[in-house]
């Protein structure tokens, strides 16, 4: 299982580096806005700097030409961008080009078992479903996790499953158990992964007996 934080937050993304277990990094429109960079260019280099990882960066074009357009020079700014692309008609047209051309893809906001056939069969390095979305509207999210495990497992497909959305723990228990290949989620899930109360009170139950030893 590989482990990728989902922010353009830089400091976010430092710490959870220093903690040894980040793979890659996941950004969209909406997470490099509410950090208010300027410049996604040289927020992107930052990150590469950071994470030597597989790092998705987002097109905004709906249209193939935009979408290639705007992916070759992206892929340009280091070896570990992964050019994200919406899971569109036009979208796929892009990401066939794409792998042709040997360009790595994140195919995005995947939100059903035929949608990421398609990704697949268009040659995506990586698709990401979005399972807390599919909560959010009563359905289970990891449902669809275990649909395309399933589907790729049938016919030997490659494109590693990204399960994206993540909004606790469990999404990411869940995902492991399925088998999927990697797992992005903000800050605050990563750090809740490492909490549990029986390892606060047997630390603190330690530390009382420690001092009491040298008192």
């Amino acid at each position: 299982m590989r482990i990728f934080i989902d922010t353009a937050n830089l400091k976010e993304i430092k710490e959870a580096a220093d903690m040894g277990l980040l793979d890659g990094v996941t950004t969209n429109p909406s997470l490099v806005a509410k950090e208010g960079h300027k410049n996604f260019r040289d927020m992107l280099e930052k990150i590469c700097a950071i994470v030597d990882g597989d790092i998705s960066a987002e097109v905004v074009s709906t249209d193939c030409e935009g979408i290639l357009k705007e992916g070759r020079e992206l892929a340009k700014i280091h070896k570990n961008i992964v050019i994200k692309v919406p899971l569109i008609k036009e979208g796929l047209k892009a990401v066939k080009a794409f792998s042709d051309e040997g360009i790595k893809t994140n195919v995005t906001l995947c939100f059903s078992p035929s949608q990421a056939l398609l990704a697949a069969k268009a040659g995506a390095y990586l698709v990401s479903p979005f399972v807390g979305r599919l909560d959010d509207i009563s359905l289970n999210g990891m449902d669809l996790i275990s649909q395309i495990r399933q589907i790729y497992d049938n016919y030997g497909y490659t494109t590693q499953i990204l399960v994206a959305s993540i909004r606790h723990p469990m999404h990411f228990v869940d995902s492991c158990m399925i088998g999927a290949d990697v797992c992005t989620m903000p800050f605050k899930v990563i750090e809740q992964l490492a909490k549990h109360p029986l390892t606060d009170i047997g630390l603190d139950k330690f530390l009382a007996d420690w001092k009491k030893l040298n008192s």
